[in-house]
């Protein structure tokens, strides 16, 4: 892994992390399905118009297609749409370290429903990584945790794993800020009908609102997506996935710096606890690649 490769997963991982304290913010003043639906689109627009410009084309492979609908479906419409819905009654540091867990939950997708073979280390890493999620719960349990909020970013975290695993066919043949665009649109036409459905359209329009929905439109939205993918097709989705044990450390320490979030001493182990049953996991995954 070259040192670009390292800075770039560096950026994606704060990045990406940042996104539950910006999404706290806007969720405040807005209906979560909703505001994700606007956000998707204006997103998606100027996805499509970088794409164009870079001279990228929207006629992708068959596989491209299939990922990105199953990519915009998963990560936008289900896991990013139910953490901000999530985000509307707990603290982000909660929903990021529940998130953080994904490396961990296709692992044990991989052997319990897969049939995969779980090696020592993985096995150890997957122990010690739920081992870590289970002391941050049981420490917050008596603060007045919100199940439903908790449930929410549960099955987001799964539907992130099931999206993960298809990154690979998105991320080969080219045309990445094209699929970064549209997998926007597929998001926020699911969110649309889920709003209609389910929410009142009341907004409170504000500065530090907007200042927080612009940065999530360009910085987790586009940036970190086209990093994401990028990386992915540098160093592959396995050694790219590594980065993600920095998630529950970066995720925890933004909450706490910009929303005020209190730091507990059983959440900095935990966190520590699942960076590491995550990064044992992924070098399980690392040294039996074939190169």
């Amino acid at each position: 892994m070259d040192f670009r490769a390292i800075g770039m997963g560096l950026l994606f991982a704060f990045i990406w992390s940042s996104a539950f304290t910006s999404a706290r913010i806007i969720v405040a003043d807005a209906p979560p399905f909703a505001i994700s639906a606007i956000r998707f689109t204006i997103a998606g627009i100027i996805g499509v118009i970088i794409a164009r410009a870079l001279g990228q084309t929207w006629h992708l492979t068959r596989d491209q297609w299939r990922a990105t609908l199953i990519f915009g479906l998963c990560q936008n419409a289900l896991y990013l749409g139910l953490n901000f819905l999530a985000m509307t009654t707990i603290e982000a540091s909660l929903a990021s370290i529940v998130a953080s867990t994904m490396p961990l939950i296709v692992a044990f997708i991989g052997w319990a429903v897969l049939r995969e073979r779980l090696r020592p280390l993985a096995a150890f890493g997957l122990a010690l990584g739920f081992g870590g999620v289970l002391m941050i719960m049981g420490a917050r349990m008596g603060t007045g945790i919100d199940p439903i909020g908790l449930v929410y970013c549960v099955i987001a975290a799964i539907a992130l794993a099931i999206a993960t695993l298809m990154v690979r066919g998105a991320s080969s043949g080219g045309n990445m800020m094209m699929i970064v665009g549209l997998q926007m649109f597929v998001g926020a036409a699911v969110l649309f009908v889920a709003s209609l459905i389910f929410e009142t359209w009341t907004f409170n329009w504000n500065a530090k609102m907007l200042t927080a929905l612009t940065y999530t439109i360009f910085a987790p939205g586009l940036l970190a997506t086209w990093i994401w993918f990028a990386l992915v097709a540098r160093i592959g989705a396995v050694k790219a996935a590594t980065f993600h044990f920095l998630n529950p450390f970066f995720g925890v320490a933004v909450a706490a710096v910009v929303l005020g979030e209190s730091l507990r001493v059983m959440d900095v182990v935990g966190v520590v606890i699942i960076a590491a049953g995550i990064l044992a996991v992924q070098l399980s995954k690392q040294s039996h690649t074939p190169k």
